[in-house]
């Protein structure tokens, strides 16, 4: 038995859940999505779990079985709290602002960067460099924030770049420190 695939999804108050023509459809106080689902996966509702089962034993079901459970789970945490992922941005002169539907930043390039801000996200930018993402589809988030991240990678000598709340950056030592 899968160890993710059998453990249940607990669904909170104010979240349904609706499985039909292979579609599962996740609603909440945040939003609603949707999820094709492959027909070897069942789903059982219980009072306030559900329980993800599977029709065999093959290696390819036993792998759906943990994938959509962790993507059913993903979903009901989306639509009830939400998902955020938070970039720092180091480096003099780096700035990053949001105007509109449209996150501009400062990177040290000779042009400013504007990215368009998917539907279904927000982007808030706090003191001190950070910039939020956040959104009900931890997927959308995880690549926006990976795209913003990728446009001024972190490099080792000074730290200077965009990374995440959570990274840590091996830091080198120069040539003037190696005698």
């Amino acid at each position: 038995m899968s160890r993710i695939g059998k453990i249940p999804v607990k669904v909170p108050k104010g979240v349904k859940v609706a499985f039909q023509d292979e579609v599962m459809t996740v609603e909440g106080p945040k939003g609603k999505l949707t999820q094709a689902y492959h027909p070897v996966i069942t789903f059982e509702g219980r009072e306030d779990e559900i329980v993800v089962g599977r029709v065999n034993e093959e290696k390819q079901t036993r792998a759906f079985h943990g994938l959509y459970r962790n993507l059913l789970n993903n979903m009901v945490v989306g639509v009830s709290r939400g998902f955020t992922r938070t970039l720092i941005i180091t480096g003099v002169g780096y700035r990053a602002e949001v105007r509109d539907k449209v996150l501009s930043m400062s990177l040290g390039y000779s042009t400013d960067i504007f990215v368009g801000i998917p539907d279904g996200l927000s982007v808030a930018v706090e003191p001190g460099g950070k910039v939020v993402v956040s959104g009900v589809d931890k997927q959308q988030v995880g690549e926006f924030a990976a795209q913003v991240r990728k446009l001024r990678l972190p490099e080792p000598y000074k730290g200077k770049g965009i990374r995440y709340e959570d990274e840590h950056i091996r830091r080198k030592v120069g040539k003037s420190g190696v005698k």
